[in-house]
């Protein structure tokens, strides 16, 4: 008898639901709530989680701070999470749902906008400060910890001094909106190597894409 069958057999379910656990991943798109951010680069979290969700066929329903949804691929549980909590206080919905699905922190993939990279690059990271991201900021008070996985998507800093809320708050133009069309579906691949893949060959394969 291996290693493996006798902790099984000593413990029972309980090494087969530890690893059923490492399986599951909790994907966190950043945005606010309301007809008037929809289409919002603020909202960019959102919108790839929408992309996700489509392409495979899931819908989200509205639970406890948020949106929820999954689905499985390749074996892996993919939990797509919107908050409802507004952009600045996300780590509160991050963090019920981390505790709720029994998530591991390096199975956690947040999912925001960046105005210091260039529209439509992607960037993953394994770690790393807030970078004056109000809702990364919240996230690591709410967990206490920089060491969690975000997924940075860039909408550019294409705006004059003091006008950053300004933009972010802004819609797409009709250039973005166009080029969107390809760049939503690589980020959506990228979501899902994160989780099949592991997070350093998703970084080595998608970021500056």
């Amino acid at each position: 008898m291996n290693v493996r069958n006798l902790f099984s057999k000593i413990f029972g379910t309980k090494l087969e639901t530890k690893e059923a656990l490492m399986k599951k991943f909790l994907i966190v798109g950043l945005g606010n709530i309301g007809d008037t951010y929809t289409n919002t680069r603020h909202n960019i979290g959102f919108k790839i989680l929408d992309e996700v969700a489509e392409e495979h066929n899931v819908t989200f329903e509205t639970d406890k701070l948020g949106d929820i949804t999954n689905f499985r691929f390749k074996g892996k549980t993919f939990i797509l999470l919107k908050p409802s909590t507004f952009m600045n206080l996300s780590g509160k919905a991050v963090k019920y749902w981390m505790d709720k699905e029994k998530i591991a922190l390096e199975n956690i993939l947040i999912v925001t906008d960046d105005v210091n990279i260039d529209f439509g690059t992607i960037r993953l990271k394994a770690k790393g400060s807030a970078g004056g991201h109000n809702g990364l900021k919240d996230i690591q008070e709410k967990l206490n910890t920089q060491q969690y996985a975000r997924f940075r998507f860039g909408v550019g800093g294409n705006y004059s001094k003091g006008r950053q809320v300004d933009f972010v708050l802004g819609t797409w133009n009709k250039e973005e909106t166009s080029q969107l069309i390809e760049r939503l579906p690589i980020s959506a691949k990228a979501i899902t190597s994160f989780g099949i893949a592991g997070l350093s060959n998703t970084m080595n394969t998608f970021n500056g894409k």
